[in-house]
């Protein structure tokens, strides 16, 4: 499940960004602090939710959503914002939810709950689709129970050619837009997914799915590094990139490393 948060408010988008990593599966794609961006985004691009502040420069928010109640194909909007007084506006609009700030987090929990509750119930037949579709990715001579030594194998796609690759030698996958990009130590794969759906095909005892945007072999890890806000960057085994550890991850990080 997609979504993009409309805030011009940097703290209350970045707890909001939080509060959804904690508290949902939900992926965050994409950040606009400007109304008429937003439209020319979906324009080009489809979400499912959006979690949208009134209060934004070019198009208000309420003004979005109506524009946006007129698509064939509408995304969940859940209004955030300081202000009561719009609420009975935003439910003529069928907006998912209103939600004020400040932010009141079991509020926002219970709202994520529904609202991937209601994703599932109304998009049933999409989601099916998609598990076949995964399990068609995997041959049947591939297991999902595996060990280090017997890792399974993954396809990646490369210039149109599908590469049998073991998990194991996987160093690290990374969101962008709507594919995922899969490292080994020598090439870069494009896989045309979502990073929660990659993530699926890998096998859990080597991959831990450490930022919304990134997942990461353990295996391969060569020095764990403290950063900003008691979270750690990741530096890999002959590769130079790092790679971070978001907030809502570092207690499951900790447990997994033993630190």
């Amino acid at each position: 499940m997609r979504a993009i948060i409309v805030e011009d408010e940097v703290p209350a988008r970045e707890e909001l960004e939080y509060l959804v990593e904690v508290y949902s599966e939900i992926e965050v794609t994409h950040f606009f602090d400007d109304g008429l961006d937003v439209l020319k985004f979906l324009q080009e691009h489809e979400t499912d939710v959006i979690f949208l502040d009134i209060n934004i420069p070019s198009l208000n928010g309420m003004l979005l959503a109506s524009t946006i109640s007129k698509f064939t194909k509408r995304p969940y909007i859940v209004f955030t914002t300081a202000y009561k007084e719009h609420a009975a506006q935003a439910f003529e609009l069928e907006a998912f939810d209103y939600i004020l700030k400040p932010y009141d987090e079991k509020r926002i929990a219970a709202m994520l709950s529904r609202l991937e509750s209601a994703f599932k119930r109304d998009h049933f037949e999409t989601i099916q689709q998609a598990r076949k579709h995964k399990t068609d990715l995997n041959s049947p001579t591939q297991p999902r129970e595996i060990t280090v030594k017997t890792a399974s194998r993954i396809n990646l796609k490369k210039n149109d050619k599908i590469i049998v690759t073991d998990a194991n030698d996987i160093y690290y996958a990374m969101a962008s837009e709507k594919v995922t990009l899969v490292y080994t130590q020598e090439e870069e794969y494009t896989m045309p997914m979502s990073i929660t759906e990659f993530d699926a095909l890998l096998p859990e005892e080597l991959f831990f799915r450490c930022h919304r945007s990134y997942t990461v072999n353990l295996t391969k890890i060569r020095e764990i590094v403290p950063w900003f806000n008691q979270t750690y960057m990741l530096r890999l085994k002959n590769l130079p990139e790092e790679i971070p550890v978001s907030r809502s991850k570092v207690k499951a990080f900790r447990q997994i490393m033993h630190l």
